[in-house]
């Protein structure tokens, strides 16, 4: 018997049970605010949530230094949140500039050519059919220590929509702490994925995203603001950072990513003396190299990629998926390639072979058409000469007899 007052069916049952299912996932969305990742950690303010949809860095390291120039695609309904990146030594912060990551597009991004074939296909004449265009692509080839107290506070400044401390510490639940008391809402479980780092000496650069009011307005996403019924939040592409920090060695943070709960992405652009290539996956996907190629000052666009790459420097682009984040095992370390190979995505452009607009197949067979036809005509004029007969009623005067042989 159906009805509120019966038993329900088993098909009742069980899309009650899906009903209450998803009701309780929009609830547990309300309660846990939602993590986004980085290469650090970001969490939004209580009861509002954020993602990180895109992590887009340029990394510049000489051997000796390392700049990191980030930026992030995010989307949400958080008018703020909160965001640490561990760093190996003391970091300086500055705003970076979002020119930089289109003059990089521009670089490495595909060439175009045209590749032409010889027979006719779908689309050509005396075909019919789709469109004869076909693209594919070519396949490539001294730690800093913290002071005595849990927790030391190196600077704090405010940086466009950033307000920006440079931390050191040596708990992490007192690190912790500090954000919390400072604005910087985290997790508890943040002291956990932070605990490598204190063993290590690490310091921390905490970010407090919060978009000023009269930004309000700025829905185009190049600010990072968007407005939602009269209030800030943020949206879009944030305005980039730029970390500098000494480094011996070429690294990335990325084990606080693990944290995220949805897949992440992350393009890295690495300007380096020579190519470079990550040590392992850590977790992710294969990372796939899109570029890699030297970059001469005078050569590249003018602007900030050639200010940062300053003398010669090789570029290498890289691409990585992590569909399972809590697989991330630590942050990605670069090393030297074993060949300073160039690198480049093509994509091919396949059109049917035409001399003066007329296709060159058609040139070769009806050419080879006429000679044929030629060749047949000389054949038949020989072998009619061949078969003429001599003497009477031939209509040709026969040999005299003395020109016989006897």
């Amino acid at each position: 018997m159906g009805g509120f007052g019966g038993r329900l069916s088993p098909g009742r049952r069980r899309a009650l049970v899906v009903v209450l299912a998803l009701v309780l996932v929009q609830l547990g969305s309300l309660v846990r605010p939602a993590w986004a990742c980085g290469c650090g950690g970001m969490v939004p303010g209580r009861n509002t949530t954020i993602a990180v949809q895109r992590e887009t860095s340029v990394v510049r390291w000489d051997g000796t230094s390392e700049e990191i120039v980030m930026s992030l695609t995010v989307g949400g309904n958080a008018p703020e949140a909160a965001w640490i990146m561990p760093v190996p030594h003391r970091a300086t912060v500055t705003l970076g500039d979002q020119d930089l990551f289109d003059e990089v597009s521009e670089v490495i991004a595909p060439v175009d050519k045209d590749r032409h074939y010889f027979w006719p296909r779908d689309g050509d004449w005396p075909f019919d059919g789709g469109g004869g265009d076909g693209a594919v692509g070519a396949s490539p080839g001294d730690s800093a220590k913290g002071g005595a107290a849990p927790v030391g506070v190196v600077g704090r400044e405010r940086l466009g929509p950033f307000d920006v401390a440079r931390l050191t510490a040596t708990d992490p639940d007192a690190l912790r702490d500090w954000l919390e008391r400072n604005g910087f809402e985290l997790p508890d479980r943040l002291a956990d994925g932070l605990k490598p780092y204190v063993r290590a000496k690490w310091e921390y650069v905490a970010v407090r995203l919060a978009p000023a009011e009269d930004a309000s307005d700025d829905t185009g996403g190049t600010g990072g603001v968007g407005g939602t019924g009269g209030r800030s939040v943020l949206g879009g592409t944030l305005e980039p950072l730029r970390l500098r920090f000494a480094s011996e060695r070429l690294v990335y943070p990325m084990r606080l990513s693990r944290l995220a709960p949805t897949p992440q992405g992350l393009d890295l652009y690495v300007l380096a003396p020579h190519r470079m290539e990550p040590r392992g996956d850590i977790g992710g996907r294969q990372p796939e190299v899109v570029y890699a190629g030297p970059v001469d000052p005078g050569r590249a666009p003018r602007g900030e990629l050639e200010k940062l790459a300053g003398r010669r420097m090789f570029l290498t682009a890289f691409r990585q998926e992590f569909p399972r984040p809590e697989l991330i095992s630590g942050d990605h370390e670069l090393r030297r390639a074993a060949h300073d190979s160039a690198y480049q995505r093509v994509v091919y452009h396949d059109t049917l072979l035409t001399v003066g607009g007329v296709p060159v197949w058609l040139l070769t067979v009806g050419g080879g058409l006429l000679i044929t036809a030629g060749v047949l005509v000389a054949v038949i004029r020989g072998r009619r000469r061949r078969t003429v007969r001599w003497g009477p009623g031939s209509g040709y005067p026969a040999p005299a007899q003395d020109n016989w042989p006897l």
